[in-house]
């Protein structure tokens, strides 16, 4: 994935035109066209004419003086520069003022073709590095409710090209200001997940038939799961980033391996939060009769199992073992063994170490490969570790981060936009 700094850089039409206004004048000085105040520029040396040509963005023809003879091509050129140059300089000084008295209102009075996306979090950036990487020209609005940290803004600014707007997106009155009407997407990103659907209720109502456009994240899976049968969850794309990046590691990695090995499959969830559950909601979907065992490790897996089976209906055609304790904890892998029968140089075993501790994870890792050889490994992160994945590349420990798989499969159509 290209880096976003890698993008080329747009030329404002303000340079193009100052650009252009000095060359006509330049040119026109330079091809012998007198002016009444001072005939003598025509003869001067081209360094002296570039100053002239430039000094009509100050004060125009005033101290210069009208064209009044010479090729007549070089005087319209010289009074293109005469119009054109104090024009484009007063514009530029109005547009300043007004962006110092309502930034904000100034900036996005204009928007059209462009894409919202509502909050400033990791998960913003993730979809502006695939965003820019697909389309690098289409304007973008992120919406934060609070001015996010300086970095952040900077990051938003430099790397992604992305105006910053800050308000209330529940409120009419500022979904109006960000020209909702004109968005080719609008993208909720927050991590409030009630918010986003109130904010999500408010566009309906205020623009009706945007829901095609809209895609919204809720960070809370099992309010997602509740919400699916109401109009809001049903006239726009709703998702979790934990399903999205489950996906991922069931359809880039797991499927691949049960195809290479005999019989059914054993696989242990280390970890059943929101990643372990869509990671099991996965395979229960696309890895129908590949599923001998799937044991379950979790702090309070009898509770997470429970409020699991609350939102989807967990398969018959395997056997389900759960197992309460701590990763780290031996006793655990100790009942794991004797009750699941896993032989040490099986092939047809998978670990999936989802815990929210990276380092358990690691660790738990090393050991796992130390004691089960043929056995693939996953080990989780939140965010993408240059050690991690050296670690894993010199144990064949497969090292996933929540961010990359996310970003790796963010749908296309998110993303690859079409003025409208």
């Amino acid at each position: 994935m290209s880096s976003p700094s890698s993008r080329k850089p747009r030329i404002s039409w303000r340079l193009l035109g100052a650009i252009l206004f000095f060359l006509c004048g330049l040119v026109g000085f330079a091809s012998g066209v007198i002016v009444s105040e001072r005939p003598d520029v025509a003869t001067a040396g081209l360094v002296a004419q570039a100053y002239y040509s430039l000094s009509l963005f100050v004060v125009g023809g005033v101290e210069l003086g009208a064209p009044v003879s010479g090729p007549w091509p070089g005087v319209v050129l010289l009074w293109l520069a005469y119009f054109g140059s104090p024009v484009l300089a007063a514009w530029t000084l109005i547009e300043a003022l007004l962006k110092s008295l309502s930034p904000q209102h100034f900036q996005l009075r204009k928007l059209r073709n462009h894409v919202v996306v509502i909050g400033a979090g990791d998960l913003t950036l993730s979809y502006l590095r695939v965003l820019r990487n697909h389309n690098p020209t289409v304007p973008v609005v992120v919406v934060s409710r609070a001015l996010p940290a300086a970095p952040v803004v900077d990051e938003l600014r430099e790397e992604y090209d992305a105006l910053l707007a800050v308000g209330d997106v529940t409120h009419e009155f500022f979904l109006r200001q960000l020209r909702v009407k004109r968005a080719l997407r609008v993208v909720l990103l927050s991590d409030n997940s009630l918010r986003s659907y109130e904010a999500v209720s408010v566009l309906l109502n205020l623009v009706p038939g945007i829901g095609s456009r809209v895609v919204m994240h809720c960070a809370n899976l099992r309010f997602m799961r509740s919400m699916q049968s109401t109009r809001v969850a049903q006239s726009c794309e709703t998702f979790n980033s934990y399903s999205l990046a489950a996906y991922g590691l069931v359809h880039g990695h797991m499927l691949h391996r049960f195809q290479k090995s005999r019989g059914k499959d054993i696989v242990v969830l280390a970890g059943f939060g929101r990643f372990g559950q869509t990671v099991l909601e996965e395979l229960q979907q696309h890895a129908q009769g590949e599923l001998d065992t799937v044991a379950i490790i979790e702090r309070d897996a009898m509770r997470r199992v429970l409020v699991a089976e609350e939102q989807m209906i967990f398969s018959s055609d395997y056997r389900r073992c759960v197992y309460e304790g701590d990763i780290s904890h031996p006793v655990v892998w100790q009942q794991l063994r004797q009750e699941v029968h896993i032989e040490a140089d099986a092939y047809n075993l998978i670990f999936v170490l989802g815990t929210g501790q990276e380092e358990d994870n690691l660790r738990t890792a090393l050991w796992l490969r130390r004691n089960y050889p043929n056995a693939m490994i996953i080990a989780r992160s939140s965010k993408q570790s240059r050690f991690a994945e050296e670690v894993g590349s010199e144990h064949r420990i497969i090292n996933v981060s929540i961010h990359e798989l996310v970003e790796e499969n963010i749908p296309k159509h998110w993303v690859e936009l079409a003025p409208a």
